[in-house]
């Protein structure tokens, strides 16, 4: 199977994907050129852009030219396309850092969730890897874990535990998903002939 990342900062989580399934990830795409993951791998990177993310098939085309049987979101913000969910129904995998359905949603991400989770006095939380869809963070859940939370516990200690989860698990969800999922379920995209 061939994997795709979809990244935009540091990229722990893109590059323990990397080394994890090794070369099966064919693409990194990422929406900021200046995102230090980029100079983290080696594999052959590209810029999503608004314009070729959402007002044309330019990446979808990359997708389907690089035979890419899977999408890896790790750490990308941006809703997904249509068209891309239409190619990939069913192939495109989400991380959280919460336990979805609490603190998900637009602009819950990263700190944010984080500070929500300890202004509302939790006493666990954890992460939901799940399968993309058509709105924030409301696509089928695959896998939750949690850890718990102390009372002196900041949010950037919240942070550190969630993203220990998230190296642990993450790259093993993946893989048994995929490992799950038989080629009659989920045929080979077959590459759009070029127009």
């Amino acid at each position: 199977m061939n994997i795709a990342i979809f990244a935009s900062g540091n990229g722990t989580n893109a590059i323990n994907i990397i080394d994890y399934f090794k070369s099966s990830v064919k693409l990194l795409l990422c929406n900021k050129a200046d995102a230090p993951v980029l100079n983290k791998t080696d594999i052959d990177k590209i810029i999503v852009t608004r314009e070729n993310f959402y007002q044309n098939d330019e990446i979808l085309d990359i997708l389907l030219e690089k035979e890419i049987d899977f999408i890896i979101l790790a750490g990308f913000l941006w809703l997904f396309p249509i068209n891309i969910l239409k190619k990939y129904q069913n192939r495109v995998i989400n991380i959280h850092p919460s336990l979805l359905p609490k603190y998900g949603g637009k602009g819950m991400y990263g700190m944010n969730v984080h500070n929500a989770v300890k202004k509302a006095q939790e006493t666990e939380t954890g992460i939901t890897i799940h399968i993309i869809d058509e709105e924030y963070d409301k696509g089928e859940i695959l896998f939750q874990t949690k850890c718990q939370i102390v009372e002196n516990d900041t949010p950037q200690d919240i942070a550190n535990k969630v993203h220990d989860l998230e190296m642990k698990h993450f790259p093993s969800i993946i893989e048994e998903y995929i490992n799950n999922v038989t080629l009659q379920e989920i045929p080979r995209i077959k590459i759009r002939p070029h127009r």
